[in-house]
């Protein structure tokens, strides 16, 4: 009997238990509220899965642009003559360009060959002058050019995005830039909106300035117009971004230079004090410095000393010369 009792007790207990353990334990361990709220995200899911489309939409947008824009860097890494010439800021056209060299060439060969030097001598100098001189000014005209465009394109950038802000169209902010800016700023910004004017995208257009002034800054606005072209976004707000990283890289640039002209200064020291010598020599004592060009064995000395001087020169250069 008292066995009975107690399995009808622990029974009881058991289905009592069992049925607050149904209905009690949802509302205490939160797994009611938390129904709730899923039921409340399942209504709420297709707005929310409708702006995760539009943000990967966006952000798949930006990286076809991105890909776009490093294919055709790539492809069009090989920079053809015509393309130098114009980087340079000339106007020539590339036979005019090979026209100048040959005839500095000729003249730089048959000057010495006149005067009595030895054909060598002539083949080499002519070969500096037709190969060497223009080439090393174009690349001079390039860097000067490239210069004064980095010079004056954060005030550019500024303008267009006070004119945005102002309400103008971006097509109509470039045009008060190519109309107000200096060179050669003023003609690059007229590049642009002759090419849009042809039909091709503004993106495109800006996309394009990269190839007329190869710096990584020309290349930041191109993407970032193209960007904006593409998938939207406050125009406004990303150019006054690309401007402050442009302030920012140019202050790092004249830091660059403060710290490293004390190593420009001693390395054009080093690379003078050679022929200074020389010449001092020279001036003092003639017949004893004479034999460098005088003798055979005093010529090839001549010449193995210009030749470490250059090399030594050049690995001076590129010690000093800083990429950031």
């Amino acid at each position: 009997m008292n066995l009975q009792t107690l399995a009808l007790a622990f029974m009881a207990a058991t289905a009592v238990g069992g049925v607050a353990w149904v209905f009690l334990y949802p509302v205490l361990s939160g797994e009611m509220k938390a129904e709730k709220r899923r039921a409340a995200l399942a209504r709420t899911s297709p707005a929310i899965r409708q702006v995760d489309r539009a943000q990967r939409s966006r952000r798949e947008q930006i990286e076809e642009s991105l890909r776009e824009i490093e294919q055709r860097q790539k492809r069009d890494r090989k920079v053809t003559l015509n393309n130098r010439i114009a980087q340079a800021g000339l106007s020539w056209s590339k036979e005019k360009f090979l026209i100048v060299s040959g005839i500095l060439a000729l003249a730089s060969f048959a000057v010495p060959i006149v005067l009595g030097a030895g054909p060598l001598a002539a083949a080499g100098l002519a070969f500096a002058a037709g190969f060497g001189v223009p080439r090393w000014l174009l690349g001079f005209l390039k860097k000067r050019r490239e210069t004064a465009f980095l010079r004056a394109l954060p005030d550019a950038v500024d303008v267009i995005v006070r004119g945005i802000k102002a309400g103008l169209p971006l097509f109509e902010s470039l045009k008060v830039v190519a109309a107000d800016s200096p060179e050669p700023l003023k003609s690059e910004f007229a590049a642009i909106i002759e090419t849009q004017a042809i039909g091709m995208p503004l993106g495109e257009a800006c996309s394009r300035l990269y190839e007329r002034m190869p710096v990584p800054e020309a290349n930041f606005f191109g993407i970032v117009i193209a960007i904006q072209q593409k998938s939207g976004g406050n125009l406004s707000e990303a150019l006054g971004n690309l401007s402050k990283v442009l302030r920012d890289r140019k202050k790092m640039a004249e830091k660059i230079k403060a710290v490293s002209m004390e190593a420009k200064a001693s390395a054009a020291i080093i690379g003078s004090l050679p022929p200074i010598v020389m010449l001092l020599v020279y001036l003092s004592t003639p017949d004893y410095i004479a034999l460098l060009w005088t003798h055979p064995t005093g010529r090839l000395m001549l010449a193995g000393s210009a030749l470490w001087m250059t090399a030594g020169i050049l690995v001076m250069k590129k010690m000093i010369n800083f990429d950031f």
